[in-house]
């Protein structure tokens, strides 16, 4: 099996040309793909950018007559992506390296996000100090940023380059790992305040002869774990930390987007509902706080971390929510309520302590909730092991019983 290089071969044929050399060397064989659209390549590719174009739908003449460098690079990610899927699946390559600017970028980790985890993905970018999460998406991509614009080979992009020609070498050639793939795999999510449930939750799971995938509750990690739920990885989830609702709903920076919460749902995926976290709606630093929230409560997590409570208003609307949610699932679905708190801050004494806004949450779900939902109140704190351990015995149940 070969590694597929995707660039640009016009403007970046050179440097293509020296990762392809580099890994040649290392004994690697390699596949180049041509994404580009604009002058001659300066060497020959494996894939052609007709082949990348015709792949999207559409043709290189059509393009080109075109003159649209938006519309170029956008199809030419669709393209190489389709391509890359196959290369694949049909087992003609085992990684993907990229390197790029903007355009060379968003066409490279196009044809990363196809593949699935585990299989080395590497992308050599001009943008890759800054925000890369429109990149990497929710799969195992790892940027490398240039330094330098990717502009000719010099002492800069050679040693860089070579790096990442190196990772992709040592990626692929690195002895396998032995791992039991048998184990049926159970999603969790975990914030730092519920840290104590989800850990006590994991080990009873895992004793009982189950994997725990314990994703953070960063807006990240609950697309992440939505994704594998849709992919058809995940036998069963314990959402104990729904805070991204909050995020989402209020205009926190981490929010997993208005589909949180829908794919156990539509999957039919048994899952235990909790609320961890949905006391606070997470901004960075303090002076990054919009000043619509003067005068809000707030709590200082550290330097870059600010944490704002919800109100009764907000708890009320997060209750419904989850209540139409889960009563929508088509699957076996569980609401566990821990009435004294739902994270290490909100407890009686703590700096969220609000029970009016908790009351809110949790009357909006008992009003709003199916009666074919399970809705399970425990007269404890989150941390409390009780509640570990009543969300563990219910997701393993619910799993059984399928």
């Amino acid at each position: 099996m070969a590694i597929a290089i995707v660039g640009t071969l016009d403007t970046k044929g050179t440097e293509v040309g020296y990762l392809r050399d580099l890994l040649r060397v290392a004994g690697v064989d390699t596949l180049l793909l041509d994404a580009g659209s604009l002058g001659a390549p300066s060497i020959a590719a494996d894939v052609t950018r007709e082949q990348v174009f015709k792949a999207a739908g559409t043709s290189l003449k059509a393009i080109q007559q075109a003159a649209d460098r938006g519309q170029a690079v956008t199809l030419a990610a669709q393209g190489a992506a389709k391509i890359v899927k196959r290369l694949h699946e049909e087992g003609r390559i085992q990684g993907v390296l990229g390197l790029g600017g903007s355009a060379g970028t968003t066409i490279g980790t196009a044809a990363m996000r196809v593949l699935p985890y585990g299989v080395p993905k590497v992308m050599v970018s001009t943008l890759a100090s800054g925000q890369v999460q429109h990149y990497v998406g929710v799969r195992d991509i790892c940027m490398i940023h240039s330094v330098t614009d990717i502009c000719g080979l010099n002492r800069f992009t050679r040693r860089i380059l070579a790096n990442a020609a190196g990772a992709m070498v040592g990626m692929v050639q690195a002895k396998p790992i032995v791992m039991n793939e048998d184990k049926p795999l159970i999603a969790a999510t975990m914030f730092g305040v519920t840290t104590p449930c989800v850990e006590a939750a994991r080990k009873q799971v895992e004793e009982a002869g189950y994997e725990v995938l314990v994703f953070h509750a960063t807006g990240t990690g609950g697309r992440t774990m939505e994704a594998m739920i849709v992919d058809g990885l995940i036998a069963g989830v314990l959402d104990v930390t729904t805070t991204e609702l909050a995020d989402e709903l209020v205009g926190g920076i981490l929010s997993a987007g208005r589909d949180r919460l829908t794919a156990a749902a539509i999957r039919g995926v048994p899952q235990v509902i909790s609320l961890g976290a949905l006391d606070m709606v997470n901004f960075g630093p303090v002076d990054s706080v919009p000043k619509k929230f003067e005068g809000r409560r707030f709590y200082q997590h550290n330097a870059n971390v600010t944490l704002m409570r919800t109100t009764p208003e907000e708890n009320d609307r997060l209750g419904k929510e989850i209540a139409e949610k889960a009563s929508a699932a088509q699957g076996p679905t569980s609401i566990v309520m821990p009435l004294k708190g739902i994270s290490a801050i909100d407890r009686e004494g703590g700096p969220f302590w609000w029970p009016e806004a908790d009351a809110a949450l949790f009357q909006s779900i008992r009003n709003w909730v199916g009666p074919w939902v399970q809705l399970i109140e425990v007269d404890r704190h989150i941390n409390d092991p009780d509640v570990a351990r009543i969300a563990a015995e219910t997701v393993l149940a619910m799993v059984h019983s399928i």
